[in-house]
């Protein structure tokens, strides 16, 4: 794998970066965690090398000084909004969260629920964790806000919000998903700790867009590609512009934002620290790419995998028109075409040539692979077998799994499990050739080769079963699909 971002290089300044800005305020600072604070695998795909936890890792150098507030809207909790990426709701996310800090040795403080105004299913959750012995602050809705700069700024508005303790200089206050709340209750906290004499600053700490690279570079592309469905835009920060006369990226919500934070610093401290939405920043992961070109090439590939992705949710009724043509007139702007995705092409040339559902993989030496469905597999299932193969130097004609034991699979699937498609998926091939190791040692050369899998790109003709999308991710594998539901093999 060829990578383009230096994690010790970011390790080490990231940390330092927050320091000084600690130091900057005095006694704490309330540092807003956009983004994921680990698991980022968007990071992992458009920067190669920028590891999925390594904000985690960075905030474990610092654990004696940092701990943790992490928020949750009480809208989110009445509609029981689901994490699209891992599949369960934002109240259970709370807890898992929880787990992984303290498991990392990161103090939790609390769990703050923003956007309070009564609803029944807070106050059950509430009372849930506090019997889990954590505790639980409430921050209130607030009429108008961010607008009513004079409201919130006042015991009506902040002044009625629960006011959380803390006792470390770095506050990180996080939260499973974007709209949570988190800059108000940041907020809320710097006027509460004003009202008791205590020093306390703000700083937002957002991967992407990254600030210091081109508006029009690919890995800021990308992430406007990720956040289709949020409606964000990247544009160059008119405040630090003026300011300083140089030309920064950030995006279209904290730019907007920013007059009435100005506003509010003005109201909490006397005057405003920052000039610029960029000045509230503290990320310095522009200064760790180490090959431009590697980041570059894989934030296009990022970005033909988000329009595949907008593609089928579309489908599937999960997206809109409007979040796939925001994408492809991302991809013009990038210059890019699904051709540039190099199993894209393989998969539809088999295609054509057999005219049932195909799927091709690139590996990381740039080989590729292609399958086709048969009655025995799936197109996804046969691929894998296939690359499987050729990676651990096994003949094509070399069948890893016998038929006869195949045939009893399909039996108990159709028969007895009541399925409509009797073929293999990727996990059940897996399984058979793991129980064939014992007594084959082809299959025990071909499951070596599971590792070398990741960083594989996969495009298959039909979109695949949710089996086979979880089995490439866990694979390390980045999978695109055609928005078809099944080809038939056209009548001779």
């Amino acid at each position: 794998m060829k990578y383009g971002f230096d994690c010790d290089k970011y390790l080490k300044i990231q940390s330092e970066h927050i320091r000084e800005r600690i130091a900057a305020f005095g006694d704490k600072l309330y540092l807003e965690f956009g983004g994921k604070l680990f698991d980022d695998f968007h990071a992992s795909r458009v920067l190669p090398g920028f590891e999925p936890d390594i904000k985690l890792k960075m905030l474990m150098q610092m654990q004696d000084d940092a701990e943790i507030i992490i928020v949750i809207s009480a809208l989110d909790i009445e509609k029981n909004k689901v994490r699209s990426d891992l599949g369960i709701t934002y109240d259970v996310d709370v807890l898992r969260l929880r787990d992984e800090f303290i498991s990392r040795g990161l103090g939790v403080n609390s769990v703050v629920i923003t956007h309070f105004n009564g609803q029944s299913s807070a106050d059950a959750y509430r009372h849930r964790l506090e019997r889990m012995g954590i505790r639980v602050y409430y921050h209130h809705t607030i009429e108008d806000y961010p607008n009513n700069v004079a409201l919130i700024d006042s015991e009506d508005g902040f002044g009625r919000n629960d006011y959380v303790e803390t006792t470390k200089p770095l506050v990180v206050v996080t939260a499973p998903g974007p709209g949570s709340g988190k800059m108000a209750v940041c907020l809320s906290q710097l006027y509460q700790e004003n009202k008791r004499g205590i020093k306390a600053g703000y700083a937002k700490f957002e991967t992407f867009p990254i600030w210091n690279l081109p508006l029009t570079h690919p890995v800021n592309i990308a992430y406007e590609a990720a956040t289709a469905d949020l409606d964000d835009v990247n544009m160059i920060d008119p405040f630090h512009l003026e300011a300083y006369g140089q030309t920064t990226v950030n995006y279209n919500r904290d730019v907007e934002i920013f007059p009435v934070m100005n506003a509010l610093f003005d109201d909490i401290y006397g005057f405003s620290p920052y000039k610029s939405p960029t000045d509230m920043g503290v990320n310095m992961a522009g200064f760790c790419i180490s090959d431009d070109e590697v980041c570059c090439e894989a934030s296009r590939q990022e970005i033909i995998r988000r329009y595949y992705s907008s593609l089928c949710d579309l489908a599937d009724g999960k997206a809109t028109e409007s979040e796939v043509n925001k994408i492809a007139l991302l991809m013009k702007r990038a210059r890019i075409s699904t051709t540039d995705r190099k199993a894209v092409v393989a998969a539809r040339e088999r295609l054509e040539r057999c005219g049932v559902a195909t799927a091709a993989m690139e590996l990381e030496d740039g080989t590729l692979i292609t399958a086709q469905t048969s009655p025995l597999l799936g197109p996804s299932a046969a691929l894998l077998l296939n690359a499987l193969k050729h990676l651990a130097g096994i003949a094509h004609n070399v069948k890893l799994i016998p038929k006869q034991m195949i045939a009893p699979i399909q039996k108990t699937k159709v028969t007895y499990l009541h399925g409509h498609n009797p073929r293999l998926h990727t996990d059940e091939v897996l399984v058979a050739i793991s129980m064939m190791s014992l007594i084959d040692e082809n299959c025990n050369l071909a499951l070596d080769q599971l590792p070398n899998l990741a960083g594989a790109q996969v495009h298959s003709t039909v979109m695949l079963s949710e089996v086979d999308r979880k089995t490439f991710k866990k694979l390390g594998i980045g999978l695109t699909c055609d928005p078809v539901r099944k080809i038939k093999k056209p009548a001779e």
